[in-house]
């Protein structure tokens, strides 16, 4: 199981972990890693018509269904 957080380490270097009760006890590894070094992926702007042609949608997709015939 991993579980990801993002803290702020405060001046006095402490901080204090609330851990899920899911996750089983014993121990564990922490593992620190400077936000400089966190690559984050610039996020991607969809274009109007992209997915064309992608979907197609059924000749008789207005038509009734037949489960609900007996609620109309």
């Amino acid at each position: 199981m991993t579980i990801t957080q993002t803290i702020d380490i405060p001046a006095d270097r402490r901080i204090t972990l609330e851990v899920p009760r899911e996750v089983p006890t014993g121990p564990v590894v922490l593992t620190f890693t400077p936000a400089s070094a966190v690559k984050t992926e610039p996020q991607k702007i969809p274009v109007f018509g992209c997915a064309k042609g992608q979907f197609k949608m059924a000749d008789d997709f207005d038509a009734p269904l037949e489960d609900f015939k007996d609620y109309m």
